[in-house]
Formats: C-alpha cells, sequence, structure tokens
C-alpha cells in the first residue's frame, strides 16, 4: 500500500509546546517526529545515539511569539 507508514501512529499527550516544537524543528530542517526519536534512542540507550541539537531560546521564543500574535489574530 502507498504512503504505509513503517510504524504505528502512538498517541500521547503534549500542550502548546508541540506547535512551539514543530514550527522551530522545521526552521532547523528537521521534525518533531524526529527529534522525539532521536530522545527515545539516547533515553534507551541506545548504541550511537546523541541527543538532537537544541534551539537557541530566542528562536524559541520567536516562534512562541508569533503563534500567540496568531491567535490572537482569529
Amino acid at each position: 500500500m502507498p504512503n504505509a507508514p513503517k510504524t504505528p501512529a502512538r498517541q500521547i499527550r503534549i500542550g502548546d509546546e508541540w506547535l512551539d516544537l514543530g514550527a522551530v524543528a522545521n526552521r532547523s530542517g528537521t521534525d518533531r517526529a524526529a527529534i522525539v526519536r532521536d530522545l527515545i534512542a539516547w533515553y534507551l540507550r541506545e548504541p550511537g545515539s546523541t541527543l538532537p541539537a537544541r534551539p537557541t531560546r530566542e528562536t524559541v521564543m520567536e516562534f512562541r511569539r508569533l503563534r500567540q500574535e496568531a491567535a490572537a489574530d482569529e
């Protein structure tokens, strides 16, 4: 089947930080799923795993401000 994911979808509850993570990840040339997978592999001490690079606090705050402004405009 085309476009069939290789892994099943999992569900967790995350607040608005999820939106910030997506925006900052995209700016960094990656996506949320890749960051979460890297964090899980690191946490489980998988061989060769490393923590993903972190954005600056200023970058995070800028995307958060933009998100909040967009929500206020709605």
